[in-house]
């Protein structure tokens, strides 16, 4: 077949339709090289202006890699006319057009507003910058676990902002010092301090006790809260029963030292009995303003110790309502000016009908189906301000207190209105707005606070600020429940921080919070801690068997290990892993989802390591090495490692992992190597006396030094460093262990000694006489000891006599077995 000539330009030029044109000049091109080597004329010059750009056909591709080549030697088509010059030297290859990869969108950072009860993008205000106020405890007393849930939480979340995603936090809390609570506490423990002091005499104490039962009885029938009103039948009871003996021993007209026994044990369960009721007839009197201090700064110096002991980083910086009156009553000041405030008898309200009616400004952000409600409202309020007197001083039952006019025996302050005390919602709009100014990235709390306080919070500062944005961002963390209820003191299920470190780690409780969500109801329970417990064990062994794997020796060029697929699947395994975290923390923080997805990658390293273990090859140090550095430096994002572990949980406490560990490993490995070598002497020798002190060795002494020796066949022992008390709980787990095995293996072989005994009872009943002493079944014999008639004397059938005749012969059989073996000697 003849070849077909390919047209040249001057024919395709003149063809007039466009596609047929481009089609005869991608058949003309293919049958020329017009990339290297290629000689420009003047006719390819005339057809390259003929076109504006390269075809989008991919089949015409011999004329857009004739264009380019063209183009970049001239530039773009000139115009007729123009003269074309030469962009380089005639036919040199150049570089083809470069496109950026399209990527991916990258994951941003959503939080979980209060606000808008949505997870929203979080935006802070000024670049990285994000301000953060966080509400801080009431100091009356101990701090126990609903306040951990709040400031472990927040912790977290404060961590994982500033050491994830990189953003500079300024983070602020407050210390309540001045309040309803504490002034009654205050007074009351003052106030019974006093009268223990006097050492009422027995009956004095006893008239007293029964002047406090009045009010107290008639408080208990006023309660409605179960709760509450469990504990103060539980208050009288106990009080009751210390009373009988009081009350005996007087009549008897026992010693002193008996009666003030009684007496001892009667102020100590009449406590808060007393103090309520002392505090009632003379808390009036109480003038002392250093008594209301004294009582807040114990407990705030007791609540930074619990911070400290739970790995709680502090605040940038703190604030305490006694150190900011100042600043509160100009707050309140400007409020009035504002014309959101109002001075009732010596006492400054927020108008909150005022505040709801401006068009700039709306009430109840937070909770707007709560507003109104009252029993809320004056909880809010505080225990000393609900009298009728001050409720009455309101324009509306929902207004609130900015400013309250102290009574006597509270503390005060001087101020425009008269001596006064802040009110409780103030506090923390008058501290912030001077710290954070008109509007904060962050705001913090816990769920109960959301009204009134939070609330109140926002109304106040944005009628101070005349603003609609004094909170971008509100963070409220759940609820903590103790094995399902409420925690109450009535419930006798109150925990304090003290209560439960004595329990469990601070590590431990942290790794609890974390596998939980930081917004939703957090249930502290056995079956909580134990999952942490578990997690706990289950990372720290992954560590230690890294750490083991990594103190093998290698030389620098051995380090680095040719991958085969089981370590490129493990890499990839770990990228994908990393992704799934990255986007579980731009969900909401999304920690419980993270320790799952880490819980997930140690499985896949853990079933790495044994299939190299499996067959005898060594894991690659530097993937696992990456690998366990990751999940460190997460925990240590999380607050659940300390800051001086390279790799994993610190051995010994804070400050000492590191020299500890590489201080001591060294001569326990040498221990090990000596040991293993003594051991295989032993076994090659036969001194079983050697291998069971080296199992003593391993078993008894190395655990009490927190030494863990792991034994494998085949392969050198593995050392770890863990902690005493985890050893202890370990060996004495293997001991119940063991000793359940021992005990299930006694009684099995009691069971079957006393089932072969039985079977040679059995055995030696002759067969005429197997049937013969069941008179209650049976009446008439044949002569071999068959069984003929039933017990009311008639014959049985003869089904019933075929299953007699099948017994007889079975143990015919034993019986025969029997004589033979007593023949043979068997039983001697």
């Amino acid at each position: 077949m003849e070849e077909k000539e390919a047209p040249d330009y001057r024919s395709i030029l003149s063809i007039s339709d466009e596609a047929a044109r481009a089609q005869a000049l991608n058949e003309h091109l293919s049958t020329r090289s017009y990339v290297q080597g290629y000689s420009l004329s003047q006719a390819d010059v005339d057809a390259f202006r003929q076109l504006s750009a390269p075809p989008a056909d991919p089949q015409l591709f011999h004329v857009a890699r004739w264009f380019r080549h063209i183009e970049a030697l001239l530039g773009s088509p000139c115009g007729k006319g123009q003269p074309c010059r030469l962009q380089a030297s005639k036919g040199r290859r150049v570089q083809p057009q470069w496109s950026p990869p399209a990527g991916t969108q990258p994951c941003r950072l959503h939080l979980y507003n209060s606000l808008t009860r949505n997870k929203e993008v979080f935006i802070p205000q000024d670049g990285k910058k994000v301000t953060w106020y966080c509400c801080g405890p009431t100091v009356y007393d101990a701090s126990h676990m609903g306040h951990a849930r709040s400031y472990i939480s927040f912790d977290i979340l404060r961590r994982v902002l500033k050491d994830y995603f990189k953003f500079d936090v300024f983070y602020c809390m407050n210390i309540t010092d001045i309040d309803d609570k504490i002034i009654k506490r205050a007074r009351q423990n003052h106030l019974f301090e006093q009268y223990r002091e006097k050492r009422p005499e027995a009956a004095q104490l006893l008239e007293d006790v029964q002047a406090a039962l009045k009010p107290f009885s008639v408080k208990l029938n006023e309660t409605t809260d179960p709760d509450k009103k469990q504990m103060l039948e539980r208050i009288q009871h106990a009080v009751q029963l210390a009373t009988e003996p009081l009350e005996k021993a007087v009549q008897s007209r026992l010693t002193g030292e008996e009666v003030n026994s009684c007496v001892e044990v009667l102020l100590e369960e009449a406590k808060d009995l007393l103090s309520d009721w002392l505090d009632s007839t003379l808390g009036c009197d109480v003038t002392d303003n250093s008594i209301f201090s004294k009582l807040p700064k114990f407990w705030e110096g007791d609540f930074h110790r619990d911070m400290e002991a739970l790995n709680v980083l502090p605040p940038d910086v703190l604030t305490r309502v006694s150190e900011y009156v100042p600043e509160i009553v100009n707050f309140v000041q400007k409020i009035v000016d504002n014309g959101y405030g109002y001075v009732s008898n010596g006492s400054v309200y927020f108008d909150t009908a005022k505040f709801a009616s401006s068009e700039k400004h709306s009430y109840g952000k937070l909770v707007p189906e709560a507003v109104g409600d009252q029993k809320a409202l004056q909880e809010g309020e505080g225990d000393l301000s609900i009298s009728a007197d001050r409720l009455s001083e309101k324009r509306s039952p929902n207004d609130f207190a900015l400013w309250k006019a102290s009574k006597p025996g509270e503390p005060s302050w001087p101020c425009p209105w008269g001596k006064g005390r802040p009110g409780w919602h103030i506090e923390c709009s008058a501290m912030a707005g001077t710290l954070l100014g008109a509007s904060m990235d962050i705001h913090g709390g816990g769920f109960d606070l959301r009204f009134p306080h939070h609330d109140n919070e926002l109304a106040q500062s944005e009628a101070y600020f005349e603003n609609d944005c004094w909170v971008r961002y509100f963070l409220h963390t759940g609820h903590l429940t103790i094995a399902g209820c409420k925690m109450s003191k009535s419930l006798k299920n109150f925990i304090t921080i003290k209560d439960a470190l004595k329990k469990h780690s601070a590590r431990q409780l942290r790794l609890a919070f974390l596998m939980h969500s930081w917004k939703d109801t957090l249930d502290y329970s056995s079956n909580t801690m134990e999952s942490a417990l578990q997690y706990e064990k289950f990372l720290n062994e992954f560590f230690l068997n890294v750490k083991d794997i990594l103190r093998a020796p290698v030389d620098i060029t051995g380090q680095f290990e040719k991958w085969g697929e089981e370590e490129a699947e493990l890499n990839k395994n770990f990228y994908d892993k990393k992704t799934a975290i990255h986007k579980a923390l731009c969900d909401n923080v999304d920690t419980r989802t993270v320790m799952e997805e880490m819980r997930a990658l140690v499985s896949q390293c853990n079933l790495y390591m044994a299939a190299r273990k499996a067959m005898r090859k060594r894991p690659n140090q530097a993937l696992l090495e990456n690998i366990a550095l990751y999940l460190t430096h997460m925990l240590k994002i999380f607050g659940a490692v300390e800051e001086d572990s390279s790799l994993g949980f610190p051995v010994g406490g804070p400050g000492t992992s590191l020299s500890l560990e590489a201080t001591v490993m060294p001569y326990l490995q040498v221990l090990s190597e000596f040991r293993e070598g003594v051991r295989k002497i032993a076994r090659e020798q036969k001194v079983p006396e050697i291998l069971q002190l080296s199992d003593a060795l391993r078993d008894d002494i190395l655990p009490e030094l927190g030494v863990r020796f792991e034994d494998h066949e085949g392969l050198p022992t593995v050392v770890k460093l863990v902690d005493r008390n985890t050893l202890l709980k370990e060996r004495e787990e293997k001991r119940r262990v063991e000793e359940e095995k021992r005990k299930k293996k006694e009684e099995a072989a009691r069971r079957k000694q006393e089932q072969e005994a039985a079977k040679l009872a059995k055995m030696k009943i002759p067969p005429s006489e197997m049937f013969l002493s069941e008179t209650d079944k049976y009446s008439k014999f044949d002569e071999n000891g068959l069984p003929t008639h039933d017990m009311e004397g008639k014959e049985l059938s003869k089904g019933q006599a075929k299953k007699l005749k099948k017994l007889f012969e079975a143990q015919e059989k034993l019986y025969k077995e029997y004589l033979q073996m007593a023949q043979n000697g068997s039983f001697q």
